[in-house]
C-alpha cells in the first residue's frame, strides 16, 4: 500500500469472499437438475435484489433467493414448492470458510486493522453463518443491508457502514470477491480489495481496485507488510 493510504477499517463481504459456496451450489444444482445452474441462480438472485432496491422495496435475501430459485425451476419444468426452495437454501447457513480465511483474518487483526463484515444476508443469517464458520470473534461488527433495507452495491449501504464504524468512507476498505461489490464501494468513496476467487473478474468500467489479491493470504501480505 502507498504510504498514507492504509485503511482503518476492513469491511468483508461474506458469501464467497469468506465462505465456500460449494455445498450451496451442489444443493441448487440438484434441485434444478443441471450442473452449474447455481451460477445462474446466484446471478438471478443478485438481479432481483437490485430490482427491489431500485423499486424502493426490500425482502430478505433468503426470500429473494427462494423466489428466484422457483423462477428458474419453472423455466426447467421442475415442480418446486416454496418450502422445497427454502430447504434447498439451507446449506447457506452452514458454509465453511475458504482455507485461507481464518489465518489471514488473524494476521490482519494482529496488524491493527479494525474489521467488520458487510453482507447482503440478513442480520440473523449472517450471525449464524459466521458463528458456524468459527469467524464471528474476528469481527468488531457484523453489518447487514437489512438495517438500511437496500442491497449492495447501492452506495448508501457503504456510506451507512462507514458511519456505523465511525470513520470516513476513505478510511474503509471493502474486501470482496465480486466486481459489483467492489465497484459499489469504490463509487461510494471507499478503498477496495478485489479477491480473485475462481470465476470472478474485475469490472473494467468501474474504478480500479485499490488492491488485487489472489486470496486473503496475499491480501494480508500486502496490507500487513
Amino acid at each position: 500500500m502507498p504510504q498514507g493510504s492504509r485503511p482503518v477499517v476492513l469491511l468483508f463481504d461474506v458469501n464467497e469472499t469468506l465462505l465456500d459456496l460449494a455445498p450451496l451450489e451442489e444443493s441448487i444444482d440438484e434441485v434444478l437438475l443441471e450442473n452449474g445452474a447455481s451460477r445462474l441462480w446466484f446471478t438471478t438472485l443478485l438481479q432481483y435484489s437490485l430490482v427491489l432496491t431500485v423499486g424502493g422495496k426490500y425482502e430478505s435475501f433468503v426470500d429473494v433467493g427462494a423466489a428466484t430459485l422457483m423462477m428458474l425451476a419453472r423455466n426447467r419444468e421442475v415442480v418446486l414448492s416454496p418450502e422445497q426452495a427454502r430447504q434447498a437454501l439451507e446449506p447457506m447457513l452452514k458454509l465453511a470458510p475458504h482455507h485461507d480465511v481464518l489465518d489471514a483474518l488473524a494476521r490482519l487483526k494482529r496488524a491493527g486493522f479494525r474489521m467488520a463484515s458487510l453482507s447482503n444476508s440478513s442480520i440473523d443469517a449472517c450471525k449464524s453463518q459466521l458463528e458456524h464458520a468459527g469467524l464471528a470473534s474476528m469481527f468488531e461488527r457484523q453489518l447487514s443491508v437489512e438495517s438500511v433495507a437496500k442491497y449492495k452495491p447501492h452506495c448508501e449501504v457503504y456510506q451507512w457502514a462507514a458511519r456505523e464504524m465511525k470513520v470516513s468512507e476513505q478510511d474503509c476498505m471493502l474486501v470482496a470477491a465480486h466486481a459489483w461489490d467492489v465497484a459499489g464501494a469504490a463509487w461510494a468513496g471507499m478503498q477496495t480489495a478485489f479477491i480473485e476467487r475462481k470465476g470472478n473478474q474485475p469490472f473494467s468500467l468501474a474504478l480500479p481496485p485499490s488492491v488485487c489479491a489472489s486470496d486473503l493470504h496475499n491480501l494480508a501480505d500486502q496490507l500487513a507488510a
